[in-house]
Order: structure tokens, then sequence, then C-alpha cells
């Protein structure tokens, strides 16, 4: 028996006069849906993506429900510099930064005996040290005004095994650590940092570039049956943006049942 899909929810204004960049925003993945359930609880969003032409699709996507065309920052997370540029702009155009959402990462699927040291560094270049470098950016800004939140995207293969993904499971479990150990340091200034980790968000590019078969599997992992929208993982994210998340920080979600 499959659950059933809810509605997606109104915007109840939850982070209205916030400031929220989010990283690899471009697409239909997460990333794009947390921009616009940023957008449609009042937040001002800036969008950052790689991906030049689909930077621009998502900012005209997301102007009809910001009212106003989106800033937007190309940035490739692998690149200081770029992060750099990325958080001048965002902060130039907007004054400053609430919220920082490190949605950036890269699977793959490699056996461990065949995984070249290239696969391996790649996925940890983008997936671990892209969020490290967003990370310390977002702090470097938000513990001088002594507020802001960080929100991380983990994976629940931070916690399990699957065969294929030892470096992306790697890179996950790093990115919680890397939110246990940045909250406790940032808490003093009045700073959270905590982190999702989602199991399956079936999207258009994710059908496109893995095997129907494999979704199918992981399916029957979840407790509905069912893959998650990107928007039901977004909702959560928005949670832990807001302030009805003011006392939680160090903490990983899990949007899904899979967790310890």
């Amino acid at each position: 028996m499959t659950g059933t899909l809810p509605p997606a929810p109104a915007g109840h204004a939850l982070l209205d006069s916030k400031t929220v960049l989010v990283t690899a925003a471009a697409g239909t993945g997460i990333g794009f849906a947390t921009a616009r359930r940023c957008a449609e609880e009042g937040a001002v969003v800036v969008l950052s993506d790689r991906h030049d032409r689909r930077l621009g699709e998502a900012a005209e996507q997301l102007e009809g429900v910001m009212g106003a065309r989106p800033v937007t920052a190309v940035c490739d997370v692998t690149d200081q510099q770029q992060v750099d540029t990325m958080f001048a702009t965002a902060i130039g155009a907007t004054g400053g930064l609430d919220v920082v959402v490190n949605n950036a990462g890269l699977g793959g699927t490699a056996h461990l005996v065949d995984m070249t040291d290239d696969e391996w560094a790649q996925v940890l270049d983008v997936t671990l040290n892209g969020t490290f470098r967003c990370t310390r950016a977002a702090l470097q800004h938000m513990l001088p005004r002594g507020t802001g939140a960080v929100v991380n995207n983990a994976s629940v293969l931070g916690w399990r095994a699957q065969v294929g993904q030892a470096h992306y499971a790697a890179a996950k479990a790093g990115v919680m650590a890397l939110t246990r150990c940045a909250a406790i340091e940032a808490a003093p200034a009045n700073v959270r940092v905590n982190a999702v980790a989602p199991s399956l968000a079936v999207h258009e590019h994710l059908a496109k570039v893995m095997p129907e078969e494999a979704i199918d599997e992981l399916i029957t992992r979840e407790a509905f049956r069912r893959s998650a929208e990107p928007w039901e993982v977004a909702n959560v994210i928005v949670f832990l943006a807001s302030d009805y998340s003011a006392y939680m920080t160090g903490e990983v979600v899990s949007v899904s049942s899979q967790h310890p």
C-alpha cells in the first residue's frame, strides 16, 4: 500500500523579512523547492548554482512568487574564490543574510574496489568541502551580527550503509559531524546550525540518471512506500531556518523513517 501524497501547504510568513541564500538552487530538486518554499514564507531569496542557464530559468520561475526577480550568483562551491564572490554578491544585494541553506552535493555509484581517487575526491570536494566552505563563510558573516541560521543538506546515507555509495555516505556523514561541531562554536553568538537528512526525494533529474528499479527498491525501505516530494524536504528546511526552531542547534533531522 502506498502512502497518499498530501497537498503542499500554503505559506504562513514563517520567514517574513528574512534573507535566505540557497546553493544548488536551480533545477527540479530540493534546492529549488527550498528556494520556492522560502519565498512562499515571505523570505527574500538569493539563488546560487553552478549552471548559469538553469539558474536564470529558476530565477524566472521564482519571480512570480517573490514579486521581483531574485538575486542570482553563479558559484561552484569547490572554488573558494567563487564562494567568496557569491557571499559578497548576496550580502551586497540584501544588506545581510539571515539564513544560508547549503544544498550543493554530488552523488554517484561505484564499488569501493573500483572507485578511483578522482571519483572519491570529486564527491567529497563538492558535498563535504563545499559545505565546509559555505558554512565557514556564513559564520564569518553571522557571528559578528549575533544572529543567523545555517541549514545543511545531509542524507540518511550518513547513518546507514548502501552498496556503491562509500564516497557519498562518507561525505554526508562528514556533513553531519561538521554541523554538530559548527553548532557548538556558533551557539555563543546566537547562531544556529542544523541539518536535514533526506532519504529519497525523486525529481525530474534524478529520475533520468537513476534506474527505475533502483528507485523502486529504495521506496520499499520507506514507511509511506513512496519517495518524498522535494517540497516535503524543503518544508523541514524552512522550519529549521525559522524562529520556530529557535532552541534547536547541532541537530540532524531525518526526513524519512530511516534513522538510527
